[in-house]
């Protein structure tokens, strides 16, 4: 057989490989990724890191959760407000907000000035939040308070694991909110396991009586958060197996019937 004729462009691309020189300082070799040779690439190595002990039993925690069955009582503290709602009650609450150590400062100089000056000082009660679970819970007790917020996160939750039903029986509205740290600021703490509402100012009524409204149908009266039991999700292992045996069953099923 006759070879095939050379067109124009295979010879111009055979010019081209011709006219190119090797550069003998920049030689091409095949990347080595062995140890002390060339940089590794970049991966994920989420599921390579020795975490710290703490964010393990974080984890282990979470993982849990999800898989054991968790009590209806311990399960409502998960069925926290929403973003809209919880702006809303810690905007009020931070209206009674107690007053800081400078504030405070402020206020007894002036009222020892009055005192020297012997003039009339105006002593009205303030109207702050309560704090402290003991305090709280006397205030439940009293039916003293309006409202209380709980947080979500106490840790051990068997502190705050009666306090929902102690506030259903005495017609108390309730909500759980996120987290113990944003409580702990409205009363210039660390952190608080549950605030409290004793009074409130004739301008923040109607706003107080919307929110306790909606609480007490999203808390206080829904009986569902004391039977609906959380957790019982199988893990993505177990969930194909599952799967895998449902099939296999179907199968066996299909053949009796077909015979």
């Amino acid at each position: 057989m006759p070879k095939a004729a050379k067109t124009n462009k295979t010879k111009k691309l055979q010019k081209k490989v011709a006219e190119r020189k090797k550069n003998p300082l920049f030689v091409k070799e095949a990347k080595n990724f062995r140890i002390g040779n060339d940089i590794q690439p970049k991966r994920d190595l989420s599921r390579y890191v020795r975490w710290p002990r703490y964010i393990l039993l974080h984890r282990q925690k979470k993982i849990l959760l999800q898989r054991i069955k968790v009590p209806a009582a311990i399960h409502q503290f998960s069925k926290t407000l929403d973003k809209n709602q919880s702006s809303k009650v810690l905007a009020l609450l931070k209206k009674y907000s107690p007053e800081t150590k400078t504030e405070k400062k402020q206020r007894l100089t002036k009222l020892a000035e009055q005192k020297a000056q012997a003039q009339k000082s105006e002593s009205k009660k303030v109207q702050v939040l309560k704090f402290g679970l003991n305090h709280v819970t006397t205030l439940i007790e009293t039916k003293k308070a309006k409202l209380v917020v709980i947080a979500y996160d106490v840790d051990p939750i068997e502190l705050v694991v009666w306090l929902p039903q102690l506030c259903r029986r005495q017609e108390v509205p309730f909500c759980f909110i996120k987290n113990k740290a944003r409580l702990g600021t409205l009363v210039h703490q660390k952190t608080a396991t549950c605030v409290a509402l004793t009074e409130i100012r004739k301008e923040d009524q109607a706003e107080f009586d919307n929110l306790a409204r909606d609480l007490r149908q999203h808390y206080n009266e829904n009986h569902e958060l004391l039977r609906t039991i959380g957790g019982g999700q199988v893990g993505i292992k177990s969930r194909h197996q599952q799967e895998a045996l449902k099939k296999a069953l179907e199968l066996e099923e299909l053949k009796k019937t077909s015979q």
